[in-house]
């Protein structure tokens, strides 16, 4: 992502698994886990989308942890349909916490982040964190997989962004998942599912809804 970027291999309960980690250079505020597309469609941390995302936190003085879910990369394991990815998310959400950040930002609440695929493990590792009394604070989700899998209810601040002409997810699936929750979908006009000449739109949007 650029030359500071940190990588490293992690031992989790599946195995090793490969980490990208970026620092703000000050006004260090938090955490930002990342997660990426789908892994058998090419999907893994280095996915533009989710170096888009992984910048606009960033810039937001986020620490971010993008990570390859178990068989990508040389991260260990196989494709597990999002149940160990979940599993993967939650496991290194926690450890990064613990790991990356200060004693006086412990207590500070995570930001999750997922692109398509990653947006639906993404939902549901929130879920999770949550029960195991984890805070849980900002949720992006990006072209959210909503037509493939089944994405878990999310707070009402979450972003939800997506674009117009999506081909993969058509725009109707998300909006269909979003309505009964009452949830507001920020859609990007003539934009489609992988945000081809919108990334610098895409960071900015982020950028702007959490502002610093």
């Amino acid at each position: 992502m650029n030359p500071k970027t940190e990588h490293a291999m992690w031992d989790s309960p599946n195995g090793a698994v490969e980490v990208s980690i970026d620092r703000p250079t000050e006004n260090l505020r938090g955490l930002a886990v990342i997660a990426h597309p789908h892994p058998l469609f090419g999907g893994t941390k280095d996915n533009k989308v989710v170096q888009t995302i992984a910048r606009a936190f960033l810039q937001l003085g986020y620490l971010t942890l993008r990570f390859n879910f178990r068989g990508v990369g040389q991260s260990a394991g196989v494709h597990d349909h999002g149940q160990g990815e979940r599993a993967d998310m939650v496991f290194l959400t926690q450890k990064a916490h613990q790991d990356l950040l200060p004693e006086e930002l412990k207590k500070t609440p995570v930001a999750l982040a997922g692109f398509s695929f990653g947006a639906f493990v993404c939902s549901h590792a929130a879920i999770e964190l949550n029960q195991l009394g984890f805070r849980v604070g900002k949720l992006a989700l990006v072209g959210t997989a909503t037509s493939r899998f089944e994405v878990a209810p999310v707070p009402s601040n979450t972003l939800v962004i997506h674009g117009e002409v999506d081909d993969t997810v058509p725009l109707k699936t998300v909006l269909d998942w979003a309505r009964p929750q009452d949830l507001p979908v920020l859609v990007m006009p003539g934009v489609e599912h992988f945000f081809h000449g919108k990334l610098p739109t895409l960071k900015e949007t982020l950028v702007r809804y959490y502002p610093s």
